[in-house]
């Protein structure tokens, strides 16, 4: 590992983030003199982000602890356009009105990971559309337009695989690159931000801001990317079958999120420890390296940890001690998913699709025939009727691991 001096730089290493950087060493020496603002864009896609956001928080996170000042991008601009980075289609175009309700809705998990305020490593959240919805089209073609050749562009991967793959990319997605460059250079007038972290499928992007800014202004800044997080299986880190992980608790329980991270590979979870959890790296030392039936107590740390930060030290012992109520002494605890549902009785089918343990009905039959679905503990070979009564719960589970309760309102 190479021997960073500044705190930053090598809380990043030692933690797993850090993939690329465009001046390590200059970075480094920065990061020891003065305080650095850096920021990470987000946009607004969806009313919350899900876990493969994560990475990104939590190095917004990291900065703070490192002495200096997050900037959280909110792309309410771009958001407008969709970046083309990693997409195979053009995402669905949302109305304003639309956008900013995602804004306020995803801003509120931020609070939980970051401080905010007036003072000089205080976090902030600034929307891109202060900026990009006020340009003037001609203008901008002219002053920023001319810094980027059409060759060049062509040479990115974000469109480079969209193109190779003979999928269309509008002309809409293909100016996205030029809006995030410029969104650096702004943020590098506004707030003196000299950094911008990104995913690794961004380092284009974050590479662009920086030769705009250092051809119009004369500022030198400077980028960092994170490896691409997937599972020891290969898979993309917040993708599950029963679709995203989110962040928001309107749209995921606390015992769901949990379970989340309780059923991380036995592969990742040292990994895992270190990226999203503050626990101390001695201490993870130690959990990793646990074997057989003991590795779970570090997946259980990891489940709690990682709760706890995006949804209340509460929220993880109520989840945790609702798993152990399930799993260990079978019962039904308190935190498990519930719906409160208008009828007297419901269909089995439909019961797995309303408490979201089955994608489709389809789905459901097809769990049922293969004896993975049980009502009460009890294993059901048909889709039959479940009669629902006020306070008494019923318990639908789906496998070992996911349970919910399902009640008449």
């Amino acid at each position: 590992m190479i021997d960073y001096q500044s705190d930053l730089l090598r809380t990043l290493a030692a933690r797993g983030y850090i993939h690329q950087m465009t001046d390590a060493a200059a970075l480094d020496a920065l990061a020891t003199r003065l305080v650095v603002p850096a920021y990470i864009g987000f946009d607004a896609t969806a009313p919350s982000l899900h876990v493969g956001s994560m990475v990104q928080i939590m190095m917004l996170r990291r900065l703070q602890q490192s002495g200096h000042k997050p900037i959280v991008v909110m792309g309410g601009g771009t958001t407008k356009v969709g970046d083309p980075s990693g997409k195979d289609e053009s995402r669905k175009l949302l109305t304003t009105a639309d956008i900013q309700a995602n804004i306020a809705s995803i801003r509120r998990v931020f609070e939980r990971f970051l401080t905010f305020g007036e003072g000089p490593t205080d976090a902030v959240i600034v929307d891109n559309a202060d900026w990009l919805d006020r340009l003037e089209y001609v203008p901008f073609l002219r002053d920023v337009g001319r810094h980027f050749t059409i060759n060049r562009m062509l040479s990115f991967d974000s469109v480079r695989l969209r193109l190779d793959r003979e999928q269309p990319l509008t002309f809409l997605e293909f100016n996205y690159m030029i809006l995030q460059a410029y969104d650096f250079l702004e943020l590098s007038r506004r707030v003196g931000c000299r950094l911008q972290m990104g995913g690794s499928d961004q380092w284009g992007n974050i590479v662009n801001g920086i030769e705009l800014t250092r051809r119009i202004d004369g500022t030198e800044l400077y980028g960092l990317t994170t490896p691409l997080i997937t599972t020891a299986d290969g898979a993309k880190m917040g993708k599950t079958a029963a679709g995203a992980v989110w962040l928001n608790g309107d749209q995921l329980s606390a015992y769901d999120y949990w379970q989340f991270w309780r059923n991380t590979d036995d592969r990742d979870v040292g990994r895992f420890l270190r990226l999203f959890t503050d626990l101390p790296l001695a201490d993870i030392a130690r959990l990793e390296a646990l074997q057989g039936v003991e590795i779970n107590a570090a997946k259980k740390a990891l489940a709690d940890a990682a709760t706890a930060l995006c949804r209340g030290e509460q929220a993880a012992a109520d989840a945790g001690e609702t798993a152990r109520q399930t799993f260990e002494q079978g019962g039904a605890g308190a935190s498990l998913p519930a719906h409160a549902a208008d009828v007297d009785a419901i269909g089995i089918v439909d019961a797995l699709t309303l408490l979201g343990l089955a994608a489709s009905k389809g789905e459901g039959r097809r769990k049922i025939a293969e004896g993975a679905v049980r009502v009460d503990d009890s294993v059901v070979a048909d889709d039959h009727i479940i009669a629902l009564v006020r306070g008494a719960p019923v318990k639908v589970s789906l496998g070992k691991k996911r349970h919910a309760l399902l009640w008449r309102s």
